[in-house]
């Protein structure tokens, strides 16, 4: 049993902001994959992890920008398996530590676009989950977030009591490309395509 002590305390409250999952049979029940979403709030992080605490009964892993890592902080995010990201550095170590987690078959989620929206419509997204997607060749399962700016948009601290719907879309292999060589072209294809069916999901337009 995953994070014993959440799921009787923590989760069921987050999980009270949720109106709706749809899409539940498209999460791995075991091996490696990246659940790519579109990132709004904070809130993305506790209630995509603890539908799959609870669910799925799975632990996951993170990227979290570097500066989540000092005082009280550090020690969750420590606890609840997140991945340091040094976003002036481009990220190279996060990827890599990425890479050796998917390759234990564990679960990896990831935010393409970065960093959380300001507007709450999706930005252009980074090549990274693109990268991850072609080195590991596991498949990204993308998550579209409909809501969640609306409980906790950027600079706010006080949740609002609105509540969000997860669309979860089936896995997404990328095998045509597995042999070729990853020019920037190839990858911001790759991600493109990635970011149009989260787009999809969370009833957005991709216009990058």
């Amino acid at each position: 049993m995953v994070y014993p002590i959440e799921k009787l305390t923590i989760m069921p409250i987050i999980k009270l902001w949720v109106k709706k999952v749809t899409g539940a049979e498209n999460l791995p029940g075991e091996g490696a994959a990246i659940l790519a979403a579109n990132h709004s709030s904070y809130a993305d992080h506790l209630i995509i992890g603890a539908y799959m605490a609870t669910e799925v009964n799975r632990r996951f892993h993170f990227l979290a920008k570097k500066e989540h890592f000092q005082g009280l902080q550090k020690l969750w995010h420590i606890y609840v398996g997140a991945i340091p990201l040094d976003r002036k550095k481009g990220g190279k170590h996060a990827l890599k530590v990425a890479l050796n987690l998917l390759s234990q078959g564990k679960l990896i989620i990831i935010y393409p676009e970065g960093t959380r929206t300001l507007t709450g419509k999706l930005q252009k997204a980074k090549t990274g989950v693109a990268r991850l997607a072609l080195q590991s060749r596991v498949p990204i399962i993308p998550i579209g977030l409909k809501g969640t700016f609306e409980i906790l948009p950027k600079g706010k601290y006080i949740p609002k009591f609105k509540r969000t719907v997860m669309n979860i879309g089936k896995p997404m292999l990328f095998t045509e490309y597995y042999n070729k060589k990853p020019t920037k072209k190839l990858l911001r294809e790759v991600t493109t395509r990635i970011m149009k069916e989260i787009a999809r999901l969370s009833k957005q337009k991709y216009n990058y």
